[in-house]
C-alpha cells in the first residue's frame, strides 16, 4: 500500500527538476529539455511526499489522438520502492488514458507489475549507441520539406497504427526529418534530434532493412566521432550493421502492449517502425 504521507499530483513544469533528479539517480541520460519535451506532449502524475516538495515518482502518458497512447518515464525513487508507489502511478495513468490501447517499454524488473496490470509482451527493443564511424551518405535520402508532411504522417500511421502528428511536428521543430524517395512518392522517413549525451535517431519507418539502413546512414554520415543513439526492434535485424558503424548494443527493453478491452490479443511491434526515443 502507498503510504498516507505520499500523494499523487498532476505532473507540471515545476516538477521537472525533481523528475530530472530521479532520472539521474536511475542512470538515465535525459536532460531537462528532454523531460520538457516529454511533458509538452504528455499528461501524467508525480508522487510527492506530503508537506514537502520532493518528487518521489513520475509517470507520463503520451496520447496519439483517441486510439493509442504510450506510457513512459516511469520512475520511483530508490528510497521509496517497495511501498506500492509504482502500482499507484500506473493505475492512475491507465485511468487517465481511458479506452486507448497502451504501449510501453519495460525492464525485466518492471515486467511482472505490468503483466498484472494487463500488459503482454510484444517484442524486444535493443539500444545501440556510440561514436559513429565513417559511413558514406545514401543517394536516395533527402531532407524533408513542408510538402512531405502529409506523406510522412501517412507512413507513420501505417507503421505505428496511430496518428502521431503532434509528436512528429515537435520532432521537426527541435530536430530534423529526412525522407526516402525513389521517384514514386515517399517510401520511408527518419527523425534526428539532440538527446541525452548526444543525438538520437528515431523514429525510423521503412519498408525493409536496406531502406532502414539508408535512412540511418543519412543522419550518421558526416557525424563521424559524434555520439549517437538508435533504439530498434530486435526483429529488424539491424544490430550487426549498427555495431559495424560504431553503435554497439548496450541495453534492451521489453516491448509491451495493453490492448483495448474489445481486442483480446497483443500484436507484435511493427518490425521497421524503429523505436522512438523521444522520451525514453
Amino acid at each position: 500500500m502507498i503510504s498516507s504521507t505520499i500523494s499523487l499530483s498532476t505532473f507540471r513544469s515545476e516538477h521537472l527538476e525533481g523528475a530530472l533528479r530521479l532520472s539521474r539517480q536511475a542512470g538515465w541520460p535525459h536532460r531537462l529539455e528532454d523531460w520538457q519535451m516529454a511533458l509538452d506532449l504528455s499528461a501524467g502524475f508525480v508522487a510527492m511526499e506530503a508537506n514537502a516538495s520532493t518528487v518521489l515518482g513520475t509517470v507520463l502518458m503520451t496520447p496519439y489522438k483517441r486510439d493509442v497512447a504510450t506510457i513512459n518515464m516511469v520512475i520511483v525513487d530508490e528510497a521509496a520502492r517497495g511501498r506500492g508507489l509504482g502500482r499507484q502511478l500506473m493505475k492512475a495513468v491507465i485511468a487517465l488514458a481511458g479506452s486507448r490501447a497502451l504501449k510501453l517499454v519495460a525492464t525485466g524488473e518492471g515486467m511482472p507489475l505490468y503483466q498484472k496490470l494487463g500488459f503482454c509482451r510484444a517484442g524486444t527493443i535493443v539500444q545501440h549507441q556510440g561514436q559513429v564511424l565513417h559511413i558514406a551518405p545514401p543517394t536516395k535520402v533527402r531532407p524533408a520539406e513542408s510538402r512531405d508532411i502529409f506523406g510522412i504522417l501517412e507512413l507513420d500511421r501505417s507503421a505505428y497504427g496511430a496518428d502521431r502528428r503532434d509528436l512528429l511536428r515537435a520532432l521537426a521543430k527541435v530536430g530534423q526529418l529526412a525522407v526516402l524517395c525513389y521517384g514514386q512518392g515517399l517510401t520511408g522517413f527518419a527523425a534526428l534530434r539532440g538527446f541525452g549525451r548526444g543525438e538520437v535517431i528515431g523514429p525510423v519507418v521503412a519498408a525493409n532493412a536496406d531502406d532502414g539502413k539508408a535512412l540511418l546512414a543519412y543522419f550518421m554520415a558526416g557525424r563521424e566521432g559524434r555520439f549517437v543513439r538508435v533504439d530498434t526492434a530486435e526483429a529488424s535485424q539491424l544490430g550487426a550493421w549498427l555495431t559495424d558503424k560504431g553503435l554497439v548494443r548496450v541495453d534492451e527493453g521489453i516491448a509491451m502492449q495493453r490492448p483495448v478491452v474489445a481486442r483480446s490479443t497483443c500484436a507484435p511491434f511493427t518490425t521497421f517502425a524503429l523505436a522512438n526515443q523521444a522520451f525514453g
